[in-house]
């Protein structure tokens, strides 16, 4: 995302979650560009980038297929 200018009332918190059934491999990482970690709540940012890359599979046989049912 990007944006000309960009203020946080509080400061923020984040949570990536996957709901339903079954265990996941999952990843995710983010890159910012004039955005510090934290972030000062009542303070503007300009020119603010970030890029979120998020890759999640279903754990079981390559390729993510869910391993068969056993008898």
């Amino acid at each position: 995302m990007h944006a000309d200018r960009l203020r946080f009332e509080e400061e923020p918190s984040t949570d990536v979650r996957f709901p339903g059934t079954g265990e996941r491999d999952s990843t995710s990482h983010s890159e910012r560009s004039r955005l510090p970690r934290p972030v000062e709540p009542g303070r503007d940012y300009d020119d603010v980038t970030v890029a979120y890359r998020l890759a999640t599979r279903v754990a079981g046989t390559p390729g993510g297929r869910p391993r068969p049912a056993r008898e």
